[in-house]
């Protein structure tokens, strides 16, 4: 007699990942074509397509496969190319699931972020990065990584519970039989943005498996707020935007009074007819300058002076570590302000707009031989720089000459745990100080600037955000109206 034959297990599709629009954007199409993307009180032109993309792209809403676009009609090709147009600009997100039914949604944190899924074999040990956290964001659980290109919208709690096996490294083989398995799909996905990495089999997982050795020096919480406090890696609204103005009325100018009887310090102070001494008057002479004379810019002779004031090194040597007896040889190089330690981490990079006897260009300031050495960088993104500096600023032109202050973070971090970032920008806000007075001191015109991009940056520079990155900016040049007083700051990133 024969034996029944077997049911054949119903084989299941894997999940597909689709495109779609952001939920504050809006698509538009004008009769000859041409599409724009609405936002806010702001519109962005992707092109101009054929009537069967503006009759689909309305889908978008909903979302398209990705598969889709490999198709190959012209139609799915151009759809195809209005979604990476879309992407380019950060206005799209990515769902990953079956049916109307997500188990993630993707959000993209880079502008020209696009999902990929590298291979996985069974045999790849894979863990969680040190840099991954889930929080929760409103009413939605959210997994990032200040690493990573994307943020991971959290559908299905199941996947939480199984990531957090991932603590501890795993095969893909046997991670795979573990009860509410995410799918290797999702798995890749998260390879990708480093949330997931995979460790060496010789490796124990831990700080040093993953990423370059710049990375080892790095903790948790300095790497997420130099992402997360500026722009360049991340979404989130950024700047002056008043976002607690209907919660909470603003906090005064002036600290209330503590109770207790007074000692009034203007009865000690000097009378008003002794004369202030040169650096009093510097100090209340200094103020922010926003709108450049762009008819009489400011000279090289005129850089030359204010960078070998303010930030040229002024001697070198070496000491042992305070590690005991064993310790290793440390370089020092002093410069005209105070930083922690005696790093001197920061470095100095002028985007400059208008100078004269100097091109338009990017440029590093070598501090120890005091010279100006050209970057070769693309033309729209030097504008890039230059036209976010006017914006922060709230400013009327571009800044005649834009100095980034960027940190080598490994020259801190390898002495300093838990305090090396906040360091860094302590050191930051000497070095704006100080060039503030040299610039009030020359009669040049001076800004700090609240916003940096550290993603522009490292196209500029071909860094990595994590081995040397902005933090800090200043404008520099000829001031329209030299000597007026402070006006009031604008609302979006310039500091005073």
């Amino acid at each position: 007699m024969r034996a029944p034959a077997k049911k054949k297990a119903r084989r299941i599709a894997p999940p597909c990942i689709s495109a779609r629009l952001s939920a504050h954007i809006a698509l538009q199409a004008d009769a000859d074509g041409s599409i724009v993307a609405c936002f806010d009180d702001y519109s962005v032109g992707l092109g101009t397509f054929s009537p069967g993309v503006v009759d689909r792209m309305h889908q978008l809403r909903a979302g398209l496969a990705l598969a889709s676009f490999t198709a190959g009609r012209a139609v799915d090709k151009e759809i195809g190319l209005l979604v990476h147009r879309l992407a380019q600009r950060g206005l799209l997100e990515f769902g990953l699931g079956r049916a109307d039914r997500d188990q993630v949604v993707i959000e993209p944190q880079v502008p020209d972020y696009w999902p990929q899924t590298p291979k996985l074999g069974n045999q790849d040990v894979i863990a969680l990065s040190r840099f991954a956290y889930l929080r929760r964001r409103g009413n939605e659980m959210v997994l990032e990584s200040p690493r990573a290109g994307a943020l991971f919208r959290i559908c299905d709690p199941k996947i939480a519970t199984a990531l957090a096996l991932l603590s501890t490294p795993q095969k893909v083989a046997a991670f795979w039989r573990q009860p509410g398995f995410p799918g290797i799909e999702l798995l890749a996905l998260l390879v990708d943005c480093q949330i997931l990495f995979r460790v060496d089999a010789n490796g124990d997982g831990l700080r040093a498996s993953e990423g370059d050795d710049d990375l080892v020096l790095w903790d948790f919480h300095d790497l997420l707020f130099h992402t997360r406090s500026t722009e360049g890696r991340q979404a989130n609204p950024l700047g002056g935007l008043y976002p607690y103005a209907g919660l909470i009325p603003p906090p005064p100018a002036v600290r209330p009074r503590w109770p207790g009887k007074k000692i009034d310090l203007r009865k000690v102070s000097a009378t008003s007819s002794e004369a202030p001494s040169p650096f009093t008057r510097l100090l209340h002479e200094r103020h922010s300058t926003r709108d450049f004379d762009d008819t009489r810019p400011i000279t090289l002779a005129e850089l030359a002076r204010f960078l070998d004031s303010a930030a040229r090194i002024q001697a070198k040597w070496k000491d042992k570590a305070d590690l005991g007896n064993g310790g290793p040889d440390v370089s020092y190089a002093a410069r005209p302000y105070p930083s922690g330690g005696g790093a001197y981490e920061l470095e100095l990079y002028l985007a400059v707009g208008n100078c004269e006897g100097l091109a338009r260009g990017f440029y590093h300031y070598d501090a120890d031989q005091h010279a100006l050495v050209p970057i070769g960088v693309k033309t729209p993104e030097l504008e890039a720089q230059l036209a976010a500096a006017e914006f922060a600023m709230g400013a009327p032109a571009a800044p005649q000459i834009l100095i980034t202050i960027a940190a080598r973070f490994g020259r801190v971090s390898w002495k300093y745990s838990s305090v090396a970032y906040s360091l860094i920008l302590k050191d930051a806000g000497v070095l704006l100080q100080t060039l503030y007075m040299m610039a009030t001191d020359m009669g040049l015109g001076g800004c700090a600037i609240g916003t940096n991009n550290i993603d522009l940056f490292a196209k500029m520079t071909g860094l990595e955000f994590h081995v040397e990155g902005p933090v800090g900016q200043f404008a520099l040049g000829r001031g329209s109206k030299p000597g007026s007083a402070d006006e009031p700051p604008p609302a979006q990133g310039s500091l005073d």
